[in-house]
């Protein structure tokens, strides 16, 4: 709302809209009577006076039968985008729930419908539905319903290959349910903000049956309905027709503009100014640490549907340390690193006490101020390199913008210090590899050739999610060597997550061990073995070495961690814990336990 009041188009669309709802509750009892006053001696006036908009074949004035008309008018209207939105999204959500060979007869069905013309298709859905009121807003609901089933197909598939989604579906969770309680609620606000501009479109198509006679019928009247009783004098008379066309064109508008309006602030940003949302323990005020490059306190993120999967989180890194993030896949570690990078996928919304990169706190800052900031001080390895690569530019080029865009670097200049950051994490023959298409790489040259991308610039944080995990052991071990001598080298801090506990001991020195979106524990690296939380002993005591007795199963922890939208309370792991007691009802906060080390247990 507040991007649609600063928006000038938006905001005058908003007060037209706002005056119309207004009027079609104020119309009727206000100038009704005058609506139906009839003069026979002032039959087909034109404008004057008395009649501002002068007078039908019977005398009455044009003006207020057009005021009066607004009730009508919008309340079809709003009838007939609600057959639509309905209608539309229930046949865009059946091929998520029939058979694969159904659901493509329903999608070539549904392209079919899109192609053929809309007011064609209204009017022959009122011709066989009957003329009148009731035919046309079916008709225009039937026109509307094809563009909603293709939008609502479109989002469906855009969500249907997530990973929870996947879940729900080894887990045998029906289709119905899976469509109700985990697509449609990710899909629901671009429908929602479609379906003001579909009012828009629905008043015109009404009032377009209704002009052509096939719409509403006599004695009651709607705006296409006075243009059709006033179109046969308007060679005569042209005022007649002023008031009723007016009011069509500004309602049509403003519905439209202010649809419009709102797709673009949704379009335009991850989370919508000034929308918050409470953290979810209470903030902290520790003083800022001087020396961190990456201080975050109490960070929460949370999307539609009470989905919450990071849950007050608290987090400190030093410049030259490696701070290890580890948990099991599901514990918030990636969702943490899109928070802080800014980069949480819409409609997910962060909270915090404060987001702090090298000192300046991210939130007081101007969007363009933080692009800036996070893009010349912010480095980020992600898990796949070929979908952080571009496969359709060659190496050098992409390589090159980070240097041209941040720095203002000339041409020649990106591509010699790209060529010179490839050599420094150990590609050989980099000045040939600047050339190459990301598929002519290795997927550990892909992999070193991301972290060269995010050492273009002078990154004072490095944020490595995963960056090893499809990696074999030889790779892997030359990228975490790389990653080791480039924070040595820089001396920037680095935020390392995985999933591997064994391979956060070798490379980090801190360690902060994640469950259901908090940090249960967070100890030195050197430290491990003397782990006090029971998750990070289970992570540990489930990790095979070369003692351990192979006639003997692996050790597993029991159960399964909770997802995001279903976290009660007291401590997560409660219903894995052997320890387990009344206390754990409660939720543990993070308390320390020694020198670098914390602990979130009331039984350790």
């Amino acid at each position: 709302m507040r991007r649609l009041v600063k928006h000038p188009v938006g905001l005058a669309a908003a007060v037209l809209v706002v005056a119309m709802l207004l009027l079609a509750v104020v119309g009727p009892p206000l100038f009704g009577d005058r609506a139906d006053a009839i003069h026979p001696d002032r039959i087909n006036q034109g404008a004057g006076g008395a009649h501002w908009s002068g007078t039908d074949a019977l005398g009455r004035d044009l003006l207020a039968r057009t005021l009066v008309a607004t009730r009508l008018t919008l309340g079809l209207a709003f009838l007939a985008t609600l057959v639509g939105t309905c209608g539309g999204v229930l046949l865009g959500a059946l091929p998520s729930l029939l058979p694969r060979r159904a659901g493509r007869l329903v999608v070539a069905a549904v392209d079919l419908l899109v192609a053929f013309p809309a007011l064609l298709l209204a009017m022959f859905t009122a011709v066989v539905t009957g003329l009148g009121a009731r035919g046309a807003v079916l008709g225009i609901g039937v026109a509307l319903a094809p563009t909603f089933a293709r939008l609502t197909h479109t989002l469906t598939a855009s969500v249907a290959g997530a990973d929870y989604i996947a879940a729900a579906r080894m887990l045998q969770v029906p289709r119905r349910r899976i469509l109700t309680r985990h697509i449609l609620p990710n899909i629901a606000e671009p429908l929602i903000l479609n379906t003001a501009q579909a009012m828009g479109g629905a008043l015109l198509g009404l009032s377009a049956m209704s002009f052509l006679g096939m719409g509403v019928q006599a004695p009651s009247y709607d705006w296409g309905r006075l243009l059709n009783e006033a179109f046969g004098h308007v060679y005569v008379t042209p005022a007649v027709v002023v008031a009723p066309a007016l009011a069509v064109a500004l309602a049509g508008l403003g519905f439209m503009l202010v649809g419009d309006t709102f797709a673009k602030a949704a379009a335009g940003a991850t989370a919508p100014v000034g929308r918050t949302i409470p953290p979810a323990v209470p903030p902290t005020r520790d003083a800022p640490d001087p020396d961190a490059v990456l201080e975050v306190r109490d960070l929460t993120v949370a999307f539609p549907g009470g989905v919450t999967p990071v849950r007050g989180l608290s987090l400190t890194v030093r410049a030259g340390e490696i701070v290890g993030l580890v948990g099991e896949s599901g514990s918030g570690k990636s969702m943490t690193a899109a928070a802080i990078g800014q980069i949480v996928p819409y409609p997910g919304l962060t909270a915090s006490a404060r987001t702090a990169l090298c000192g300046v706190e991210l939130d007081s800052r101007t969007p363009a101020e933080r692009r800036a900031l996070l893009g010349s001080s912010l480095a980020m390895v992600f898990q796949d390199p070929t979908a952080a690569l571009n496969p359709a530019l060659r190496i050098g080029g992409q390589l090159a913008e980070v240097a041209t865009l941040h720095d203002g670097a000339t041409a020649a200049e990106a591509r010699a210090r790209a060529v010179e950051r490839l050599g420094r994490v150990h590609i050989k023959e980099p000045a040939q590899v600047v050339r190459q298409y990301p598929h002519e790489l290795s997927g550990g040259m892909r992999q070193r050739a991301v972290i060269a991308m995010g050492l273009m610039g002078t990154p004072r944080l490095i944020i490595a999610d995963e960056p090893t995990t499809a990696l074999d052991v030889t790779v892997q071990r030359e990228v975490l060597r790389v990653l080791r001598e480039v924070v040595d080298d820089s001396r920037a801090g680095a935020l390392f997550i995985s999933h591997d506990i064994a391979v956060v001991s070798e490379l980090c020195e801190r360690v902060a061990v994640m469950y259901a979106g908090r940090v249960v524990e967070e100890l030195p690296a050197d430290a491990l073995r003397r782990a006090r939380h029971p998750y990070t002993r289970a992570l540990i005591g489930s990790l095979p070495d070369m003692g351990t007795d192979r006639a003997l199963p692996l050790a597993t922890i029991p159960g399964r961690q909770p997802s995001p939208a279903d976290v009660g309370d007291g401590c997560p792991f409660a219903d894995r814990c052997a320890s387990a007691g009344e206390r754990c009802t409660s939720l543990p906060l993070l308390t320390a336990r020694g020198a670098g080390h914390q602990v979130a247990c009331w039984e350790a």
